[in-house]
């Protein structure tokens, strides 16, 4: 009965397909990922799958274009978007990470597909870059209204701070991943939140 109702539905089949290989990649990897784990948590055909995207990689592109993009748009970029103080900004999407078994087991979704497939398929790597590119360009973009503002340290280059913020707060991220250690991801929340600190024109009492 769900494969019938959701094959009338093509929206709603697709966005099943995609939500459902999301998780499996999560979970195992995009080469890890089996298909027909995904059509049984989906509940469609492996017909309605190829109809949809053609092929699995044409899968893990809209896994990317679709739910890897929003979270990082709804998580970076949105808190971000014209805000008067980009330092509380940040340190506030920082204090919000996830902390649970499950988030450190799992990692990041964008830099662990990164790191898997950036190497072996031209068409994950640049659909990744551009992910990376755009978080990178929205906290450049915050900073320098920021230093507008007159709440960021104007000797700093707003690009290569960025840069350097995002790289760290994934380092961690990947530490803790591998460590298996809620405890180093909160220590790294608390060491960007002072390093943030360092990042203002003048000093919070």
């Amino acid at each position: 009965m769900k494969h019938e109702t959701l094959s009338r539905d093509p929206v709603r089949t697709r966005d099943h397909l995609v939500a459902a290989a999301f998780a499996e990649m999560y979970r195992c990897g995009y080469r890890g990922a089996d298909l027909n784990s995904i059509l049984g948590h989906a509940g469609v055909t492996k017909g309605a799958l190829y109809h949809h995207f053609g092929s699995k990689d044409g899968l893990g592109h809209a896994v990317i274009e679709q739910v890897i993009t929003k979270i990082t748009t709804d998580k970076w970029l949105a808190p971000l978007d014209d805000v008067d103080d980009p330092i509380d900004a940040l340190q506030a999407i920082v204090a919000e990470t996830r902390l649970d078994p499950e988030a450190v087991s799992g990692g990041c979704p964008l830099n662990n597909l990164a790191q898997e497939m950036s190497p072996l398929d031209e068409g994950f790597r640049l659909r990744l870059a551009q992910i990376f590119a755009d978080w990178i360009g929205g906290v450049t973009d915050a900073l320098r209204l920021g230093q507008i503002n007159g709440k960021v340290r104007r000797d700093l280059d707003a690009r290569d701070t960025a840069t350097f913020f995002i790289a760290t707060y994934e380092g961690y991220i990947s530490l803790a991943k591998t460590a298996q250690s809620a405890d180093l991801l909160a220590s790294g929340v608390r060491q960007l939140h002072l390093w943030l600190e360092g990042l203002r024109t003048c000093q919070k009492p």
